[in-house]
């Protein structure tokens, strides 16, 4: 009894450096076409500082440029303490996407300097898209990616996304916090995607099928992976460092590698 005692207390503070990579197929338009085999990495929740060290992001980056994205996106919460914002983007700089690399803020960046981290980001080549967005073309095609603020401590303006697209485009929209979704409203007849992390998955999971602490106000729905509203598909990581306690169990650290997939040419007629 003693040693499986053990063996739990060593083990939720290795699981933390599981970082896995979930692979999944997107769905675009035909419209689309020209992204079709296009990549988009998402991370989130870094959460630089005592507990998850530099080695450990330049870890992250390695493990996202050997996915050769074409476009990446990042989902807030960078780092745990204002002391960690130089650092962490210093290393984030070195990602790599030729499509561009965008990101919002998280609640965590908010409490510890907002000014800093989109000062830091902007020096690092990501662009700061918390209530704005961008068109990504490519051949030709386009395809749509805007950003709200976090949903605990900023505005949301998500018609900045929605704004001049119609349901032939492919919108995707970054909220920090998942339950965002919740609130789309009229906007989220365009929204195709959103992409979250802020939940860390629980952190600690019932064998990963129940998380008994969960910042969210939906119960399990936006624990992590593949939820919907309405239209709008959504994806939620269970981030890439953790808040202290700093361990889990049953809920490894992810990153998302997502391709987009045009529909199959010979089923258009």
């Amino acid at each position: 009894m003693l040693s499986a005692v053990l063996f739990f207390f060593i083990y939720i503070h290795i699981e933390p450096h599981f970082l896995t990579v979930r692979h999944l197929e997107i769905a675009v338009p035909e419209e689309c076409r020209e992204f079709d085999g296009k990549k988009i990495v998402f991370f989130s929740d870094i959460h630089h500082g005592p507990d998850f060290s530099v080695k450990r992001i330049k870890n992250l980056v390695k493990t996202v440029n050997e996915l050769n994205p074409d476009i990446i996106l990042a989902g807030g919460d960078y780092v745990s303490g204002s002391a960690y914002i130089e650092e962490c983007f210093g290393e984030l700089k070195e990602l790599k996407a030729p499509l561009g690399k965008f990101g919002v803020l998280g609640n965590h960046d908010h409490w510890d300097d907002a000014i800093k981290t989109r000062e830091c980001m902007k020096n690092s080549g990501i662009k700061n898209i918390d209530n704005s967005s961008e068109w990504i073309e490519s051949g030709g095609a386009r395809i749509k990616i805007g950003g709200v603020g976090d949903l605990w401590t900023d505005f949301q303006d998500v018609e900045k996304t929605s704004s001049g697209t119609t349901e032939k485009d492919f919108v995707i929209l970054i909220s920090h916090n998942p339950d965002y979704a919740e609130k789309l409203g009229e906007a989220g007849g365009v929204i195709d995607l959103m992409l979250s992390g802020h939940t860390h998955g629980g952190q600690g999971t019932f064998f990963g099928l129940y998380a008994p602490v969960l910042p969210s106000a939906f119960g399990q729905k936006y624990r992590s992976g593949i939820a919907y509203k309405g239209r709008t598909q959504v994806i939620v990581s269970k981030g890439v460092g953790n808040i202290r306690p700093a361990w889990r169990f049953c809920c490894p650290p992810d990153i998302l590698a997502l391709t987009l997939k045009a529909p199959d040419k010979k089923t258009i007629r």
